[in-house]
């Protein structure tokens, strides 16, 4: 099997997925950001950003709090630690997946 294809498989999949590496990558920008940012800045709707933020906080990739501003409530998100090495893992697994990088000429040479 190409090195390559072997790479791809090995994937963090919570990660790979385009709709949780944006959330990733909106919360790895700003300490924290809420609910409505994320809905509004990645075009989600709220029950599919609901579950995707479930699941990256199921993984302990992201913190959830719930408070309230006055009398609205509000949901704050905020990359963990785990949460940033899962996308600094991931994006050097890509790195070297991609066509041109050291890794991956030596595996097609192989």
């Amino acid at each position: 099997m190409n090195e390559r294809i072997r790479e791809i498989s090995q994937l963090d999949r919570l990660v790979h997925e385009p709709a949780r590496l944006q959330i990733l990558m909106f919360l790895r920008e700003v300490e924290e950001a809420d609910f409505l940012y994320l809905q509004r800045e990645g075009g989600f709707t709220q029950g599919n950003l609901s579950g995707h933020l479930s699941k990256l906080e199921d993984a302990g990739y992201i913190r959830i709090r719930k408070m309230f501003k006055g009398k609205m409530p509000l949901t704050v998100c905020a990359l963990t630690a785990a949460g940033e090495k899962a996308l600094r893992t991931y994006w050097e697994q890509m790195k070297n997946i991609m066509p041109g990088s050291r890794k991956s000429e030596q595996a097609t040479r192989a």
